[in-house]
């Protein structure tokens, strides 16, 4: 999925850096990824209840989040990404079978 550049941090800091790569949270990319998987025409109260239920699921340990190969089980850690980012979602554990 493709990463905002965050305009705010270049013009503040001064630094040509953040025009490079922006630094972001977990949470928020999270927010990017579901809204992409759900379409950017997607109901917003449909977003809403999608990305709450992704970061319980990973509050609860129910899968993990992998962003550019690296594993990430909390949703406030910042993660630095330039231009484009891969998201991808482990499942922790598998559900019980029933048996018929």
């Amino acid at each position: 999925m493709r990463v905002p550049l965050d305009l705010h941090a270049v013009a503040c800091s001064g630094s040509a850096a953040f025009a490079l790569v922006t630094p972001l949270r977990v949470r928020d990319l999270l927010a990017l990824a579901v809204r992409e998987a759900i379409g950017a025409r997607a109901p917003l109260d449909k977003f809403y209840r999608s990305l709450h239920r992704t970061l319980a699921g990973v509050a609860a340990g129910d899968f993990t989040v992998d962003i550019d190969g690296r594993t990430f089980g909390d949703v406030e850690t910042v993660v630095v990404c330039e231009g484009t980012a891969d998201v991808r979602f482990f499942v922790e554990r598998r559900p019980a079978r029933v048996s018929r």
